[in-house]
């Protein structure tokens, strides 16, 4: 089962998965970091059953999301049927389908570390940024829970500040910072025998 599957598989428990890992808190940092404003238009990047549009929506904003799950969208669009504003596109992190300077903010949340290049991701997210549009990056720290590389499928065991903060230099961001979001990320083996807490960052920067 590779990356791509996995999500395919889980997408109908996935709200209930991530209630254990992590709280709203984590979005609710991430919308303050980057000081949204209503009837901007935001994209949701590795958007899943839409954690960070839901917020975003209810804030006012609109929002284009993007999952490389059809399943999860899916879900997305059953549990939002009744909202507008929200455009649904399937698509990989490093080829987004959406058009260069098009959206006043990118989120991705808990998604980097699942991707195989991140520093090409994040250049593909601030190509999509309108000129002073803001990139907001939720994800953890760096670890050594070996087993969320089998049992999840992540790439990466979480990231070095340093190495964030490097990738957005080298992606044009100014004014950028990162800091911790005030939580960890919580996650049980499935054999039982670990249990990983993993601090969380929020990284922001402007185009």
């Amino acid at each position: 089962m590779d990356n791509k599957d996995y999500f395919e598989k889980v997408a109908p428990q996935w709200d209930k998965l991530r209630e254990n890992f992590f709280s709203k808190a984590v979005r609710e940092k991430a919308f303050q970091v980057a000081e949204i404003e209503q009837n901007k238009l935001a994209a949701d990047i590795g958007a899943g059953t839409g954690f960070i549009t839901e917020g975003l929506i209810e804030k006012g904003l609109r929002v284009i999301v993007v999952d490389q799950s059809e399943a999860m969208l899916t879900e997305m669009r059953r549990k939002f049927a009744s909202f507008k504003g929200i455009d649904y596109r399937v698509g990989e992190v490093a080829s987004l389908p959406i058009f260069e300077n098009a959206v006043d903010y990118v989120f991705a949340n808990m998604c980097l570390h699942h991707v195989e290049l991140p520093l090409v991701a994040i250049k593909e997210m601030v190509r999509i940024l309108k000129p002073g549009g803001k990139l907001i990056i939720t994800d953890l720290d760096e670890h050594n829970f070996e087993f969320l590389k089998t049992e999840q499928h992540d790439r990466w065991m979480g990231f070095k500040r340093e190495d964030i903060k490097r990738w957005f230099t080298e992606a044009g961001l100014i004014n950028f910072s990162i800091n911790c979001v005030g939580e960890n990320c919580c996650s049980q083996s499935i054999n039982g025998n670990e249990y990983a807490t993993i601090s969380i960052f929020v990284a922001s920067g402007m185009k």
